[in-house]
C-alpha cells in the first residue's frame, strides 16, 4: 500500500497528479484479478510467478503489476488484462501457471519493443474485450474495480477519489448534499428501494444530543449474490468516501461497517483502507481542515441472513442477538444504542461520490422515471457468461441474459429468471422484454433485492426450486414472530409432501393461505417475502405442482 508523505502539505490534487505521473512511466500494466473468485482458482501463485519473471528479466521499470479487484467475468477466471502503450488491450482467461509463463514470454516481453501477434499456444486463453458482456454494460459503481490497486489510497485519488468529499466539506452545506442526493433519485440498493436522500433528510432533521451514526450494511446473504463483497474487495475507498459524505449530510460523527465474517478478503481490504485514511488524515478530527470529524469501525456478522434487516443488524452490532424489532420507531430516530442512525447498503454508498462529482442530473439520466441510475447484478445460474455486471435500471431481462450473459448454454432454453434471492420470485421467459426496475419486478411478484439474478433453464423443476429457497429462509428465520417461525415450517412441510407425490389439491390452497398470513403478519422483511418463490412458481407453473398431486395429475 502506498502511503502519503505527511511531511508535505496534504493535497489530494497533488497526490493524484504524482500518482498518475508514476503510472505513466510504465510501458506495460498487467492487471491480475485478485478477488475471492480468482484467488480461489490460484491467482496468488500466478501473481507471484509474473512478479518473478519481471524481476528475472529486470523489467521492474517497464512493467507495472497490479493485484486488482473483480473484472466481472468470474466463470472464466483467473483473469489477466495486459495494457501496453500503443497497442490494443488483451484479456486472458482461465490462466494457470503454464499459461502465465507463456503470456509473459510469448507476448508481454516481446511486445514491449514492438507489436506482436498472439501465438497459437495462447489462442485458447484469449478473451475478446468486444464481447457484449463488456460492451453493453454501464460502469458507475464498478468503474474502478479491475482497473486499480484497491489497497493503494493514492491510486484511488488518481481516479478522482475523495474529490467529492472535498467538494461537500468545502463548498456545500449538509442540506445541499442531501438535496443533491434526493434530486439524483438514488434509492437503496440493498433491496428496499427507499429514497436515499429522503432517508438522509429524516436522519438530518433529528436533533443531535451527543452522537449520530451512519451504518454500512455489508451483510450480503442471498445465495448466488456477491455484489457487495466484490465492491468492497475492488474499491473499498469509494464506499468509505460515500459513508463520510453521508455522515457530513446527517451530522454523524461515527460510522460502522457491518460485514459478514465469511468475506475475509473484503474485511481485510476495508481494514487497510480505513488504516490508510487515518494515516493520511482523512479520518479523525478536522478532516481536510474543516470542522468535520469522523471515525469508522468494523463489526463482523456471523452469517445470519436476518441481520440484513436493519434493526436486526443494529442489535448485532450492539452485541445482542440479531433479531428485528417493530418499526416505528425507525433507526433514523432510535437506532444504534438508542441514538439516531442511518443504515445504507454498500452499493448505495458507492454511488454517492460519483453523484456529487458529476451531478444529480447525470445520475438521473440513467434508468427509468422512478428507478434512476445503474444496478450491479450477480448474474449466475444456467447462463454462458456468469459474473458481475452493471447496467442502467430499466435494461430488459433479454438484454441481460441473452446479450450480456450470452444466453443459456448447451442448447437448452430459458425457463425463468430468479431475482431478489430467496425472498424474490421467478420471472417466466414470456416476460423477457420486461425492464428490470423496482416497480416492474413487483408487478410479477418478484423484487430487486440486493441484485442477485439466477438464470433457470428448461430442465429445472420449479417445485424443487421453491422448496430450496423456502428451506433456506426457514433455516435463517430468527424465530421471533409466529407467522414466520410457524408459517414457514408449515409451508415447507407442504412443499415436501407435494414434491414426494403425496400432496392433494387442498394443499395448494393451504400454501396460498399461509403465504398470505406470513406476508401480512410477519415482523420483518424475511418473513414477509419468504413466500415469494412459492407464490410466483404457483402463479406461473401451477401445472408442475398439480402434476405431482395424488388427486391432480393432468
Amino acid at each position: 500500500m502506498a502511503d502519503i508523505d505527511l511531511e508535505k502539505k496534504f493535497d489530494i490534487h497533488e497526490i493524484a497528479k504524482n500518482k498518475l505521473a508514476e503510472i505513466e512511466k510504465f510501458v506495460c500494466n498487467i492487471y491480475c484479478c485478485h478477488s475471492t473468485g480468482c484467488k480461489s482458482s490460484g491467482s496468488d501463485d500466478i501473481l507471484d510467478l509474473i512478479k518473478s519473471i519481471v524481476t528475472e528479466h529486470k523489467l521492474e521499470e517497464k512493467i507495472r503489476i497490479v493485484a486488482t479487484g473483480c473484472m466481472g467475468l468470474c466463470a472464466q477466471g483467473p483473469l489477466i488484462r495486459v495494457e501496453i502503450k500503443g497497442q490494443q488491450d488483451r484479456l486472458f482467461k482461465r490462466i494457470d501457471l503454464n499459461a502465465a509463463k507463456l503470456i509473459m514470454e510469448k507476448y508481454v516481453i516481446p511486445a514491449l519493443d514492438k507489436e506482436v501477434a498472439i501465438v497459437k499456444e495462447l489462442e485458447p486463453f484469449v478473451l475478446s474485450l468486444d464481447l457484449p458482456f463488456f460492451k453493453k454494460q454501464e460502469k458507475v459503481v464498478l468503474k474502478n474495480a479491475g482497473h486499480m490497486d484497491p489497497e493503494d489510497i493514492s491510486e484511488y485519488m488518481a481516479r478522482g477519489g475523495y474529490l467529492a468529499l472535498e467538494k461537500a466539506l468545502k463548498t456545500m452545506t449538509p442540506a445541499q448534499v442531501v438535496d443533491e442526493i434526493k434530486r439524483s433519485g438514488l434509492r437503496g440498493r440493498g433491496g428496499g428501494g427507499f429514497s436515499t436522500g429522503m432517508k438522509w433528510e429524516l436522519a438530518a432533521k433529528v436533533p443531535t444530543i451527543d452522537e449520530k451514526f451512519i451504518i454500512c450494511n455489508g451483510d450480503e446473504g442471498d445465495p448466488g449474490a456477491y455484489m457487495d463483497r466484490s465492491i468492497l474487495e475492488g474499491d473499498p475507498h469509494a464506499v468509505i468516501e460515500g459513508m463520510m459524505i453521508a455522515a457530513y449530510a446527517i451530522g454523524a460523527t461515527e460510522g460502522w461497517f457491518y460485514v459478514r465474517a465469511e468475506y475475509p478478503l473484503a474485511v481485510e481490504r476495508l481494514q487497510k483502507a480505513i488504516k490508510a485514511c487515518k494515516k493520511n488524515l482523512l479520518l479523525g478530527n478536522n478532516i481536510m481542515g474543516t470542522n468535520f470529524s469522523f471515525n469508522i469501525d468494523i463489526r463482523l456478522g456471523a452469517g445470519a441472513f436476518v441481520c440484513g434487516e436493519e434493526t436486526a443488524l443494529i442489535h448485532s452490532i450492539e452485541g445482542a442477538r440479531g433479531t428485528p424489532r417493530p418499526r416505528p420507531p425507525y433507526p433514523t430516530n432510535k437506532g444504534l444504542w438508542e441514538k439516531p442512525s442511518c443504515v445504507n447498503n454498500v452499493e448505495t454508498l458507492a454511488n454517492v461520490s460519483k453523484i456529487l462529482l458529476k451531478g444529480a442530473d447525470w445520475f438521473a439520466s440513467f434508468g427509468t422515471e422512478t428507478s434512476k441510475g445503474t444496478k450491479v447484478f450477480a448474474l449466475t445460474g444456467q447462463v454462458e457468461h456468469s459474473g458481475l455486471i452493471e447496467v442502467p435500471m430499466g435494461t430488459t431481462i433479454n438484454e441481460i441474459v441473452n446479450e450480456i450473459g450470452g444466453g443459456v448454454p448447451q442448447g437448452k432454453k430459458l425457463k425463468a429468471v430468479q431475482t431478489g434471492g430467496p425472498s424474490g420470485g421467478v420471472i417466466p421467459a414470456q416476460y423477457m422484454d420486461m425492464p428490470v426496475c423496482y416497480e416492474e419486478l413487483k408487478k410479477v411478484g418478484s423484487i430487486m433485492g440486493s441484485g442477485g439474478m439466477i438464470v433457470i433453464d428448461d430442465s429445472s423443476d420449479m417445485v424443487s426450486l421453491a422448496k430450496f429457497y423456502l428451506d433456506f429462509t426457514v433455516d435463517e428465520s430468527c424465530g421471533k414472530c409466529a407467522p414466520c417461525r410457524i408459517g414457514g415450517r408449515q409451508m415447507l412441510a407442504l412443499l415436501d409432501k407435494i414434491n414426494r407425490g403425496k400432496g392433494k389439491k387442498k394443499d395448494l390452497e393451504l400454501l396460498r393461505r399461509i403465504a398470505f398470513a406470513m406476508q401480512k403478519a410477519s415482523l420483518c422483511g424475511l418473513g414477509q417475502t419468504a413466500p415469494n418463490p412459492v407464490l410466483s412458481t404457483l402463479k406461473f407453473y401451477e401445472s408442475e405442482y398439480t402434476n405431482k398431486l395424488v388427486d391432480g395429475k393432468e
